[in-house]
C-alpha cells in the first residue's frame, strides 16, 4: 500500500503529461490525471476529481496537486462530498504542479506516509526545512575509520555519467538512499530529497560527497558509491 497522487489541471494534456513524467521518476506509484472538462474542453471537472481520488486511494491516502486557483476550488469542493473517512486522508498540496508531483511521486515510491508525501510536494515551494543532522556534512567530514565525526561514514565519488545527477539518476539515488536505516547526505543536503539533490546541479565530472550515520551507514555509503560509479546505466562522460 502506498500513497496515491491526483493531478488536477485545466488541460487533459497537461495532467497526462505530468503523470507520465512523474511515473518515470517513481514507477509503481499510483498517479491519476484529472484534467479538462467532462466534454474534453479546457477547465476542471468535479466528477473527474472524485473519480481520480477513488482510483488513486488504496487506503494509504492521496495527495492532490493542482495547476491554477480554480482547480484548487474544484478539488476542495470534491473533498466536501467525500465520506468523512476518505476525506481525512486526502490532502491538497500548495506546490508547483510539475516539481511537486515529481517530488511527491518519489516520496510515495520510497514508502513515505501521507504526511511525508505531502511535505515532499510542498518542498517544491522552496520552503524546505533544514536537513536534520546534515548542516556540516559533506566536504571536510572525516570517515569514522579515520577517527573523525563519531558514527559518520563518508566517501567522495566522481559522477561518471554524461548528465550527472539530473532527474532520473537523482530519483534512483533517492530510492536507494531510502532503503537504508541511515541519515544520508550528499554535498550537505538530504540524500532522500529529490528536489534538494537536483538543486545541487551536480553535472558530469563533479564530486559527490556522501556522509551517513545510523545503523546501516556503511551499507548505505557502499551502495550509493556503487550506484554512482556504475554511471546509473547511462553513457559515461567523455574526457
Amino acid at each position: 500500500m502506498t500513497v496515491g497522487l491526483v493531478i488536477v489541471s485545466h488541460s487533459s494534456r497537461i495532467a497526462e503529461g505530468v503523470v507520465e513524467l512523474a511515473a518515470q521518476m517513481a514507477g509503481g506509484t499510483r498517479i491519476v490525471a484529472a484534467g479538462g472538462t467532462d466534454d474534453g474542453g479546457i477547465g476542471t471537472s468535479f466528477d473527474a476529481v472524485i473519480a481520480a481520488i477513488a482510483a488513486a486511494d488504496d487506503g494509504s491516502g492521496v495527495v492532490v496537486l493542482c495547476d491554477l486557483g480554480s482547480a484548487i476550488l474544484t478539488a476542495e469542493t470534491a473533498l466536501e462530498f467525500l465520506d468523512d473517512g476518505v476525506r481525512a486522508r486526502v490532502l491538497i498540496a500548495d506546490a508547483p504542479l510539475v516539481e511537486g508531483a515529481v517530488a511527491a511521486a518519489v516520496a510515495a515510491g520510497t514508502g513515505g506516509g501521507l504526511d511525508e508525501v505531502f511535505a515532499a510536494a510542498e518542498s517544491a515551494n522552496g520552503r524546505m526545512r533544514p536537513d536534520p543532522g546534515t548542516e556540516h556534512a559533506g566536504a571536510g567530514t572525516a570517515t569514522s575509520a579515520a577517527g573523525g565525526q563519531a558514527g559518520t561514514v563518508t566517501a567522495t565519488v566522481t559522477l561518471v555519467n554524461a548528465d550527472g545527477l539530473h532527474a532520473r539518476p537523482a530519483s534512483e539515488f533517492v530510492k536507494l538512499a531510502s532503503d537504508f536505516d541511515a541519515t544520508v547526505s550528499v554535498n550537505g543536503v538530504d540524500a532522500k530529497s529529490l528536489l534538494r539533490i537536483m538543486a545541487l546541479g551536480l553535472g558530469p565530472g563533479r564530486a559527490a560527497e556522501l556522509a551517513a550515520s545510523g545503523p546501516e551507514a556503511n551499507a548505505a555509503i557502499a551502495a550509493l558509491v556503487g550506484l554512482i560509479e556504475s554511471g546509473f546505466g547511462e553513457k559515461p562522460t567523455t574526457a
